[in-house]
């Protein structure tokens, strides 16, 4: 944990804390950006929205990234699908997966919904879970996709089963990772729509949030913010060590502390 939030905040008219509060108040509740420069108002501050827009942008995938280390292990029972995502008026696909206890163990925006984008989210997902310290990558890496997710050296575990729903590109994106060694032929795929209750709940809490913004501008603005809303989302379901499922102020001291500043 960085312990000189000065160089995060450098040059910034505000503290860091209002700046904080503002996106983690963005990232947490079903609020525009305009409903924040109210609330704003409400406690003495003048501060446009799209001042707010801005520390967003800047300060989720921050929070994203000071957050994967501290983050509890997700189980070996995985529940995977995709959501819509509304970007410029074209709809895009917003790839997910929870464990059986509703933890979010990984998501990825793509434009296709197809074999390949599913392949993709897959890699994606197996990282995160056997990298204890995921390397950092560039926003223009992330919103790229090209995080060296074909570098399939470092996947050392799997899950034990997988349940999906009938779309047809999962077994193929199963099956090829499957060919390449990258998952172990006993990873049980599950095609059964009743079992993915759970992820489409989940799914839930997340467009709720992107609701009051009314779509989002373009493929990088969305992927920033989504970052954002998957990481307080994963902070309010309790998984990050040492701030349990619904603690607020824990969660409060938590962000406040991943910026190096002291509560």
């Amino acid at each position: 944990m960085s312990n000189q939030p000065q160089n995060l905040f450098k040059w910034r008219h505000f503290q860091a804390d209002i700046i904080l509060l503002c996106v983690r108040w963005y990232l947490r509740y079903a609020l525009s950006y305009r409903d924040l420069e109210e609330m704003m108002v409400e406690r003495g501050l003048s501060v446009d929205h799209t001042t707010i827009y801005r520390w967003v942008q800047r300060y989720a995938p921050e929070l994203e990234k000071r957050c994967r280390s501290h983050l509890k292990v997700c189980n070996d029972s995985w529940k995977g699908d995709e959501t819509s995502i509304k970007i410029k008026k074209v709809w895009f696909y917003l790839y997910r997966a929870v464990d059986s206890e509703g933890n979010t163990i990984e998501f990825l925006l793509s434009p296709m919904r197809d074999a390949e984008a599913a392949k993709r989210f897959f890699l994606k997902a197996l990282r995160s879970t056997t990298v204890s310290a995921p390397q950092a990558h560039s926003i223009e890496e992330q919103v790229s996709q090209s995080t060296a997710l074909t570098d399939t050296t470092t996947l050392m575990s799997a899950p034990r089963v997988i349940n999906v729903d009938k779309n047809a590109a999962y077994p193929k994106a199963i099956a090829e990772l499957k060919v390449t060694g990258v998952l172990l032929q006993h990873v049980e795929l599950r095609q059964v729509k009743y079992l993915n209750n759970l992820i489409e709940q989940d799914h839930r809490f997340i467009k709720r949030l992107t609701r009051p913004g009314m779509g989002f501008f373009s493929f990088e603005t969305a992927w920033r913010t989504l970052w954002g809303f998957e990481v307080m989302n994963m902070i309010r379901k309790g998984q990050v060590q040492g701030v349990e499922k619904d603690e607020v102020r824990s969660q409060v001291a938590l962000v406040a502390k991943l910026f190096g500043m002291i509560v």
